[in-house]
């Protein structure tokens, strides 16, 4: 692809919003309650990318006692920590006045629920950039790393698949970027290089070096 692109596409939590360790703070000791001890690395590994329905499922495989509301429970109190605490990932409002400054095109596509975005993007103020391109696994029949959801976000758009880029950090994420048609670049900030680089087309670790990799 020529750069620029015609549109960029984020993923929410770890690349718009600093959450992932927050909810993974929330997540373990939810689940220690519940039975289940797991560590970091174990809980990145079943959850970075997933939804909390599929970490459900593997944890009550795993051994954990989850009662039947505990997606509604868990969901209750991630909004809580977050809605406290979350911060915009450092140099994601530099690199969104860059893709407006430039003309193009950007949504963000999350495995999330729309209430989860709302608590998040509404605390960061990152909400009102995105007004009417907010996607989630919810508005699509499958969530990543099928592509479904990009896929709408482009379509929606009227941008072809192959003039997008997807704006990743975890696995799961990345191949539903490129099942998309999509060129997908890698966050490294927080999840290990290794894990992407076998995905992506480029990995990066600082958002504000994202507006070059674009050819801004």
């Amino acid at each position: 692809m020529n750069m620029p692109p015609d549109m960029v596409l984020f993923d929410c939590d770890g690349v718009l919003v600093d959450s992932e360790t927050l909810t993974a703070d929330v997540l373990r000791e939810n689940l220690a309650h519940h039975g289940l001890q797991v560590s970091r690395h174990q809980l990145n590994t079943l959850f970075l990318g997933g939804t909390i329905m599929g970490l459900a499922d593997t944890a009550r495989q795993m051994g954990a006692k989850l009662p039947a509301s505990w997606i509604d429970d868990i969901y209750e109190e991630i909004f809580e920590v977050l809605g406290a605490q979350v911060e915009a990932i450092d140099g994601i409002w530099q690199v969104l006045d860059a893709l407006d400054e430039a003309g193009i095109a950007y949504a963000v596509g999350s495995n999330g629920p729309h209430k989860k975005m709302q608590v998040t993007l509404g605390r960061t103020g990152l909400i009102e950039r995105f007004h009417g391109r907010v996607y989630s696994r919810e508005d699509v029949v499958a969530p990543k790393p099928a592509p479904d959801v990009y896929l709408k976000a482009a379509g929606d758009a009227g941008i072809p698949p192959a003039r997008c880029v997807v704006i990743e950090d975890s696995p799961a994420g990345a191949r539903a970027g490129v099942a998309a048609g999509m060129l997908c670049y890698g966050f490294v900030a927080e999840t290990p290089a290794a894990r992407l680089e076998p995905i992506c087309d480029r990995v990066f670790a600082r958002m504000s070096d994202l507006p070059a990799h674009l050819g801004l």
